[in-house]
């Protein structure tokens, strides 16, 4: 059930830069928020900025009651995010969307991160394990010093491999060639996947070739998070062989990879 939700700060730092985590004391998200949804953030008590900034859900603590955002600074709007300090309280309407999913026939998994498209993996990296899954985790990056939350998979049992733009770390080259590799060597019964778009493509691309089920995250902007503006609309397949339109705050932000049509 979506709802206004006052949180207080636990802890906002950087973790890489421009990579903020926030961890908010939160009681209705940690006990309803999906991996794959997200929340509405009110980043100002003042009118400016006016709109809401969509942050995915990064970690989901159900026994601390806190739930944490990753996010990275692009603009006036996370700026102000960035400056607020522990023991504030800041004002969310959440959880929504629809998340990822799974099944119990689903028993090797292969997440694709990229950027700050890896935050919503997290919190599905720890749900899947905690269900006994094989997680394989690939992370792509500008650089290395842009690399986010490699530790945190790491810790949790997840098999981890990393590709940079600049090869300053792990493989030269993109994230997708890692995928390539791993879809190679290991049978895969579903991918997640979320990040920059022409990332995102190229995972759907793959995954199709392959026949092997992936779930995107799609990354839009939006302006009320609730399917009200219309602002965040998406192309998709339907059965018959057409096309429609879908809202990425309503009917997302996870979609079944073929059925999201990627205009060039």
């Amino acid at each position: 059930m979506i709802k206004s939700v006052k949180a207080e700060i636990v802890e906002n730092k950087p973790i890489a830069p421009e990579f903020f985590r926030m961890t908010l004391k939160a009681e209705t998200l940690a006990s309803e928020g999906l991996p794959g949804q997200f929340v509405m953030v009110k980043v100002s008590p003042n009118l400016e900025p006016f709109l809401r900034r969509p942050i995915s859900l990064h970690q989901i603590n159900r026994e601390e009651a806190t739930v944490s955002l990753l996010y990275q600074v692009v603009g006036k709007g996370t700026r102000l995010m960035s400056e607020t300090q522990k023991g504030k309280v800041i004002e969310l309407l959440g959880p929504l969307g629809k998340g990822f999913t799974w099944s119990d026939s689903d028993r090797v998994v292969a997440l694709v991160g990229g950027g700050c498209g890896t935050a919503p993996l997290v919190a599905l990296a720890h749900s899947l394990l905690e269900d006994k899954k094989e997680v394989h985790v690939l992370l792509g990056a500008q650089t290395k010093e842009k690399l986010v939350c490699e530790e945190d998979f790491i810790s949790m049992g997840a098999k981890v491999k990393v590709a940079t733009d600049d090869g300053s770390y792990g493989h030269h080259g993109f994230v997708t060639d890692l995928l390539k590799n791993l879809m190679h060597d290991v049978a895969l019964d579903m991918v997640y996947s979320c990040g920059p778009l022409p990332m995102t493509k190229e995972v759907v691309k793959l995954t199709q070739e392959a026949s092997i089920p992936c779930q995107v995250s799609l990354e839009e902007r939006m302006g009320c998070g609730i399917g009200a503006c219309i602002g965040c609309v998406c192309k998709v397949r339907t059965k018959d062989g057409a096309f429609t339109y879908k809202k990425v705050c309503k009917d997302g932000p996870v979609f079944k990879g073929e059925e999201v049509m990627f205009d060039d």
